[in-house]
């Protein structure tokens, strides 16, 4: 028996590569953390390298600049879930807040979070928090249930303003979309989903913005393939591997420390990202 997820939920997520909904907070402090996006993260501006990769800076990782979001990142209740999945000793690999503003185009295309992180085992879960009611009207996240045993899947750079992820990569094979199960939250719910599940969301066509934070948590056994040395932080258990450098928790809002810690942070990504070529091979 697991700390949140019992044997048939544990199962569930091995078959299905997903399991929904979970609760990690009242409405209240969903409400109070949405309150503090708002505040923190209402800039839409995006940072754009060389290689067109497109980033709203305090979108990404808000972990390391605001100490309400490496709370939230902490919340007990979603470690808990995490666990019985990654088991104990646990690291945030990455973190993005998704905010489509209510009756815009933005939209993810299908895609497999494994994709372009270049983690190896694929043992990486995203937990999907809610702030803001996610639910199909205003393009919720959309899962192919089972997808995940197909391994990793050819890629391609999507070259769409209206494609909210980094690289606009989009899984190249058809997708079987008729067997999609929208992942319906309130807020204060998240899900989770295993790194290589089929998953997409469509445009906001309701009357409010759906806000919600994707997590990205691996175990800490867990390490990058690429050459270059990436930054995570320590959330749960220990890190006996020491296959990343351990991020600082910041101790004041977006203050000097907090500011740099970041920028070295996703200026670390990037450059990996960026080496990464299009899917072409399961790497």
């Amino acid at each position: 028996m697991g700390k949140v997820l019992d044997e048939l939920a544990v199962a569930r997520y091995r078959r299905d590569g997903y399991v929904t909904p979970l609760t990690a907070c009242s409405a209240a402090q969903a409400e109070a953390w949405h309150q503090d996006v708002r505040r923190c993260c209402g800039t839409a501006e995006r940072a754009e390298s060389e290689a067109g990769i497109r980033q709203p800076s305090t979108r990404v990782k808000p972990y390391l600049l605001f100490p309400w979001a490496a709370e939230l990142v902490r919340h007990p209740a979603i470690l808990d879930a995490v666990e019985d999945v990654i088991g104990p000793d646990i690291l945030v690999f990455h973190t993005t807040l998704w905010w489509k503003p209510a009756g815009t185009e933005g939209f993810v295309p299908w895609h497999q979070d494994a994709t372009y992180f270049g983690l190896a085992p694929h043992e990486h879960v995203t937990a999907w928090l809610a702030l803001t009611p996610s639910t199909e009207a205003a393009g919720c996240v959309t899962v192919l249930p089972g997808s995940h045993k197909h391994g990793q899947l050819p890629h391609a750079d999507r070259k769409d303003p209206a494609v909210m992820l980094s690289r606009g990569q989009s899984v190249a094979a058809p997708v079987e979309a008729q067997a999609a199960v929208p992942i319906v939250l309130q807020p204060g719910q998240f899900s989770l989903h295993d790194t290589l599940v089929l998953h997409a969301s469509a445009p906001n066509r309701s009357t409010h913005d759906r806000i919600g934070l994707g997590i990205s948590y691996i175990p800490a056994r867990v390490r990058h393939i690429g050459p270059t040395r990436l930054s995570a932080t320590l959330v749960r258990g220990t890190n006996r591997f020491d296959h990343f450098d351990l991020e600082a928790r910041p101790a004041q809002e977006a203050d000097a420390a907090a500011r740099a810690v970041h920028a070295d942070s996703i200026g670390r990504f990037w450059t990996a990202s960026e080496a990464i070529p299009e899917m072409t091979l399961a790497h």
